[in-house]
């Protein structure tokens, strides 16, 4: 990477760390004390917890547009305006619907496409998936760490210092924004990094990438539904205290993400995604019922949530790749689009679902009934086909003259190593895609440079 692609990266990831950790710190505690607020109920305290991911999934592709038509900073800044405010409007409220307020517009100020358009501005082809990861990375680091913080410093000051905590660290990101992150010469639009509306309709009749989305609001419905019950459980069977919850969390996290590297290395090395992709889900759901059935003791939660995130981590790891894997040329920033939304609104049904479950019948309704849907999810899994090894690869074509889409389609169909093709007039661009172990790129730049 060149200095000023390092220092995208890094400064973006830094933005992404930021903003996330505000969304989650609340999310280990707020089931505790969030009942203390006039108001409350175990629904609506679930709401709370969730309202985020509603804003979230609805503005994501608006503030993508208009990062296109603005400026990508401006829109990021605007975003993190949004965010800030929330995270006030949500610190000073004294009943629970101010919070549900407070939480929605934190959502609204939904940043994440214009964030990764941005990186794509600011980096090469060749660089942009290796930069892409490092921020995707920041987004599961904030997550651990949100999990640690969230009730060490809600023992100092309560929920309304984490979102005092939240709006310091959306001023932050601005000044981040501002500063340190560099302005692109100029914005780049394609397919691969962007939504195309047009594409929306095909994306989602494409079963193959309905299945990981399903997946993914699955996924992250469980985890939200999940720490609606956990916390309280804690509390109120075991007498162990909120703030201390995180000396439970940060070894289960450490030891969980250790034992998810192997699996890790299987599936991509030896090229078994789908057998541990399943194997995946089946430990989700087996965490999800031994905190079902197993929470009397510190040691059962701790077990419980240890094969929970054991499962979490590597599907949350495996899932985008997949989608990458299986998106067709062209289509892989729509098809990033509908699972980013599928993500954000499973977060939002799972806060609900999870707070009404809560109220209607305990906290062990809330495992039980997530567990089973995650069976469901292992049926559905069972059908996918197992993933060919392929990646996104962008083709400039704006110094060949005579550009006919179709013979151009058939030569690099020729190349080895690519799969699959498409030429996009408008855009004098190629997207193929590769399996990068046979893919040569050498025949591939002799075929351009003749077709030039």
């Amino acid at each position: 990477m060149s200095p000023v692609e390092t220092r995208a990266t890094i400064t973006l990831a830094i933005l992404f760390m930021t903003r996330m950790l505000g969304l989650f710190m609340i999310l280990p505690v707020f089931s505790v004390y969030g009942m203390a607020l006039e108001g409350a109920t175990p629904l609506l305290v679930g709401l709370a917890i969730g309202a985020y991911g509603l804003t979230q999934a609805l503005l994501q592709v608006p503030f993508g547009l208009c990062s296109d038509r603005f400026g990508r900073k401006p829109v990021i800044i605007a975003g993190l305006v949004i965010f800030l405010i929330g995270s006030i409007v949500a610190a000073v409220a004294e009943t629970i619907y101010g919070v549900i307020f407070g939480r929605a517009l934190q959502g609204a100020g939904a940043i994440a496409s214009a964030v990764m358009a941005l990186l794509a501005d600011l980096t090469r082809d060749d660089n942009r998936t290796k930069a892409m990861a490092m921020v995707g990375a920041s987004i599961g680091a904030s997550f651990a760490l949100a999990l640690v913080l969230g009730p060490l410093l809600a023992g100092y000051d309560g929920v309304s210092g984490l979102f005092w905590l939240t709006a310091h660290l959306a001023g932050l990101g601005i000044l981040i924004t501002i500063f340190l992150v560099p302005t692109p010469v100029s914005s780049q639009w394609h397919r691969e990094n962007r939504p195309v509306l047009g594409q929306f309709s095909e994306v989602m009749q494409n079963q193959e990438l309905m299945r990981l989305d399903f997946g993914v609001f699955l996924l992250h419905m469980t985890l939200t539904a999940s720490f609606v019950a956990v916390p309280l459980l804690m509390v109120s069977h075991l007498n162990f205290e909120s703030q201390e919850h995180w000396k439970l969390y940060l070894p289960v996290m450490v030891v969980a993400f250790a034992f998810m590297v192997p699996l890790m290395i299987v599936a991509e090395a030896k090229r078994r995604i789908k057998e541990v992709f399943l194997i995946a889900i089946l430990l989700l759901g087996c965490g999800l019922l031994m905190l079902y059935l197993y929470h009397d003791s510190l040691w059962q939660i701790a077990m419980g949530l240890f094969v929970y995130f054991w499962a979490f981590n590597l599907l949350e790891a495996m899932l985008p790749s997949l989608v990458s894997k299986i998106a067709p040329p062209g289509s892989k920033g729509t098809s990033m689009g509908v699972y980013s939304a599928s993500q954000f609104m499973g977060a939002f049904v799972g806060g609900s679902a999870g707070g009404y479950l809560l109220g209607v019948s305990g906290e062990g309704t809330v495992f039980l009934v997530c567990a089973a849907l995650v069976l469901m999810w292992l049926w559905v899994a069972f059908g996918m086909g197992q993933p060919k090894f392929l990646q996104s690869y962008r083709v400039d074509l704006s110094t060949i003259e005579a550009l006919d889409p179709k013979s151009l389609v058939d030569r690099f169909l020729d190349v080895v190593g690519v799969e699959e093709a498409v030429v996009i007039m408008e855009e004098q661009a190629a997207y193929l895609k590769i399996d990068r172990k046979r893919f040569d790129q050498e025949q591939l730049y002799k075929i351009t440079s003749v077709a030039g």
